[in-house]
């Protein structure tokens, strides 16, 4: 029996995507494909969340990858809060499923200063029963250390919890200790994929 749901955060219960975000500053595909592999598709952004490496560090590091088209990558990773938008089923999906008995948590790679500048689309978190940002735990998904922390801390039983995020290899570090998962693309296909695991979503 499901009793805990644990969200990622982006692209999940926040919106943006690269891409869109990159076209805002009118740029062409061509050109949104090139700051993409200097950014996105950089080893660097995999390997190291913001808030393990400081944030002009990995910035430098994505200039590294593309130096003739460093003032655009500085512009666009120094506008992460404009790509970041809510979405309006979280906190009402939120409420419903905890009316119903459920443990609402969250365990993302959101960064510090995405979760600043973001703010404003992040306000479905307080209506959330607790969770882990990697940035303040030094430790990312999908290092085993951080679903270890996530079950230590809410004393979490593995195969009572089911966790939904974007990216795959993220839910096969969960699966590891247990965890039910679900590979999120959108609401209503998680709301299914939860009711064949007996959630009353």
């Amino acid at each position: 029996m499901i009793t805990t749901i644990i969200f990622d955060i982006g692209n999940v219960l926040a919106d943006f995507t690269w891409q869109e975000h990159f076209k805002s500053f009118g740029y062409d595909d061509e050109m949104v494909e090139r700051i993409a592999r200097a950014t996105v598709k950089n080893p660097t952004w995999n390997e190291n969340d913001r808030g393990v490496m400081k944030e002009e560090d990995i910035i430098q590091e994505f200039v590294n990858t593309d130096p003739e088209i460093e003032q655009d990558i500085r512009k666009v990773m120094r506008n992460v809060g404009a790509m970041v938008s809510r979405t309006d089923y979280a906190i009402p999906w939120i409420q419903e499923l905890k009316g119903r008995g459920y443990r609402i948590l969250y365990l993302s790679n959101f960064s510090n200063k995405a979760e600043t500048d973001c703010a404003h689309a992040l306000d479905f978190i307080p209506y959330m029963d607790g969770g882990i940002l990697s940035y303040k735990e030094r430790v990312i998904k999908p290092m085993p250390e951080i679903y270890q922390l996530l079950i230590d801390r809410y004393n979490l039983i593995p195969e009572e919890c089911v966790f939904m995020d974007d990216t795959k290899v993220n839910l096969e570090g969960a699966e590891k200790f247990g965890i039910h998962t679900i590979h999120f693309q959108n609401k209503a296909q998680a709301v299914e994929e939860l009711r064949k695991l007996g959630v009353d979503a």
